[in-house]
């Protein structure tokens, strides 16, 4: 069975799922974290995160609103726009449904809480 996160962005309480990858499952047992995201193109906000996970990145192609990500080893992106993109990541899960996602997130940095749900 998928396991089940809580994202809170500045309050507002959103509903995801984890992918069945190693980097999402160590991600859970670090749960909860608050965090500040900074904003990055219009389209995403990120974090860099205190320790690595393990990386199995590829191109997804199209990224979706709600879509959660890791890119690199160490940097945790949450994206609010739908676009098309040649970057790797490895998948972490997706919001269950990304609808108010950018106007919960904001302009400039947004914080927000990960816990399991």
């Amino acid at each position: 069975m998928a396991q089940k996160l809580t994202v809170t962005v500045n309050g507002v309480a959103f509903a995801a799922t984890l992918e069945d990858t190693e980097a999402a499952q160590v991600l859970a047992t670090r749960l909860p974290m608050t965090v500040t995201m900074d904003e990055l193109n219009g389209n995403e906000k990120y974090v860099y995160l205190d320790e690595s996970l393990p990386a199995a990145s590829a191109r997804p192609g199209t990224i979706h609103a709600g879509d959660i990500m890791l890119f690199g080893s160490d940097c945790l992106v949450l994206f609010y726009e739908t676009f098309s993109s040649g970057y790797r990541y490895t998948p972490i899960g997706r919001l269950d449904d990304a609808s108010g996602l950018a106007e919960a997130l904001g302009c400039g940095s947004a914080q927000v809480v990960w816990e399991r749900a």
